[in-house]
C-alpha cells in the first residue's frame, strides 16, 4: 500500500538524503585530495630536495641551527610558526662563532617585541644584520650543506611545508640570491653601535625608518608621539642638509649613522 506523504515532509526527506550525498561527496572529494597531496610531496623527496611538513618541522630547524660550523645566511620575514627556544639556538649558534648574516623585511621589525627582544639581541652577540621592504623566501642556508626554504603562505598554508635542499644547482641559486640580496640591503646596527654625537634615540629613529617602518610603527616603538617623531626628523634632516627622508637615509649612511 503506498500512502501520500505530505509535500513538506516529502521534501524533507529529499533534502536530507541530498544533504548525506553532499557530505559524501565532500569526504571523497577531500581524501582524494589529501591523496594527490602526500603523492606530490613524496615525488619530490629524490635526495636532493625533501619535503617536511606540520610537526617535522621545528626539530628540523632546531637541527639546522646546531649543525651550522662556519656560516648561517637567512632571509627573515612574517609568517612566523612559534618554536620554542629560537632566539637561544640563534644566541647559542652565535656563541660558538658561527659567522651569522642576516636580511630582514621590513615586517620583521614593525612585528611587536620582534626587534628589542629577538633581533636586537642577536646583533649584539654578533649578528650581521641588513634590512630591505620584503625579502625573496624565507630561507635559511646551513654552511655549503643544505638550506632550508619555507612554502607557508600567509593565512593559507594550514600544513606549514618547508623544503629541504641538498647540494644541488638549486641550492647554488640560492646562495648567490642570498648574495645579491644581501648587497642590496641596508645595515641595520644594534643598540651596541653608537655614532659619535648622536642620541641613542634618534638613531634607533633610523634604523626603523631605514628598515621602512611606517611613523605610526616608529612611535609605537620609540614611545613617543607622531608629532614628537617629526621634530625629531625635521631636526636631523636640518643636521644632514637633507631635503627629504630619502636624502636623510643616504646622509645618515654616509655619515655612519645606519
Amino acid at each position: 500500500v503506498v500512502a501520500p506523504v505530505p509535500p513538506a515532509a516529502g521534501l524533507e526527506v529529499l533534502a536530507r538524503h541530498r544533504a548525506a550525498e553532499l557530505e559524501e561527496s565532500r569526504i571523497a572529494v577531500g581524501g582524494a585530495f589529501e591523496s594527490f597531496r602526500r603523492r606530490r610531496l613524496a615525488a619530490y623527496n629524490d635526495g636532493l630536495v625533501e619535503v617536511v611538513t606540520g610537526e617535522d618541522v621545528g626539530p628540523r630547524m632546531r637541527h639546522a641551527w646546531a649543525s651550522a660550523r662556519e656560516q648561517i645566511r637567512q632571509f627573515e620575514s612574517p609568517p612566523y610558526v612559534h618554536l620554542a627556544g629560537a632566539t637561544d639556538d640563534a644566541l647559542a649558534t652565535l656563541a660558538r662563532g658561527v659567522t651569522q648574516r642576516v636580511v630582514y623585511a621590513r615586517e620583521s621589525l614593525e612585528r611587536p617585541g620582534q626587534l628589542e627582544n629577538v633581533i636586537e639581541p642577536c646583533i649584539e652577540a654578533g649578528e650581521q644584520a641588513r634590512v630591505l621592504p620584503s625579502v625573496p623566501v624565507k630561507l635559511l642556508i646551513i654552511d655549503e650543506a643544505f638550506a632550508l626554504v619555507s612554502l607557508s603562505i600567509r593565512d593559507a598554508d594550514v600544513h606549514n611545508t618547508m623544503l629541504v635542499v641538498q647540494p644541488c644547482g638549486l641550492l647554488s641559486a640560492l646562495a648567490a640570491l642570498f648574495e645579491q640580496t644581501w648587497r642590496d640591503a641596508v645595515p641595520l646596527h644594534g643598540p651596541a653601535a653608537r655614532p659619535a654625537g648622536l642620541p641613542p634615540a634618534d638613531r634607533r629613529l633610523l634604523r626603523l625608518l631605514a628598515g621602512g617602518a611606517t611613523d605610526e610603527v616608529a612611535a609605537r616603538e620609540l614611545g613617543i608621539s607622531r608629532r614628537t617623531l617629526f621634530r625629531r626628523l625635521q631636526i636631523l634632516m636640518a643636521r644632514l642638509g637633507a631635503a627629504n627622508r630619502f636624502q636623510l637615509a643616504l646622509q645618515a649612511q654616509r655619515a655612519g649613522w645606519l
